[in-house]
């Protein structure tokens, strides 16, 4: 029972320690681009959407832009599984193990 109390503790801590990856990660890119709404008209006013771009480059930027991040999101996640693997093998020799 004292498992499932503490579950959304462990919850919490592995969102914390994947946030903290994911900062790491994005911290060690050279040219982190964000994603451009900017081009984009939504204002439902207008029947022109796209204010001097070519949506179809407009919509091939944000695509390319949006796998960059998935592609760091799931790094994250990757060491965050090996770390708590480490961390919880009883048979491994890892001196940093937790005990």
């Amino acid at each position: 029972m004292e498992n499932l109390n503490n579950l959304p503790n462990q919850n919490i801590e592995r969102r914390r320690r994947l946030h903290e990856l994911l900062i790491a990660l994005i911290q060690k890119q050279e040219d982190i681009e964000l994603i451009d709404v900017d081009n984009l008209n939504l204002d439902g006013k207008s029947n022109v959407f796209f204010k001097g771009e070519d949506p179809a480059s407009w919509l091939e930027r944000n695509r390319r832009i949006l796998k960059k991040y998935q592609s760091l999101v799931r790094s994250a996640i990757t060491l965050e599984a090996l770390l708590d693997s480490e961390q919880c093998d009883p048979a491994s020799n890892n001196p940093f193990q937790k005990f």
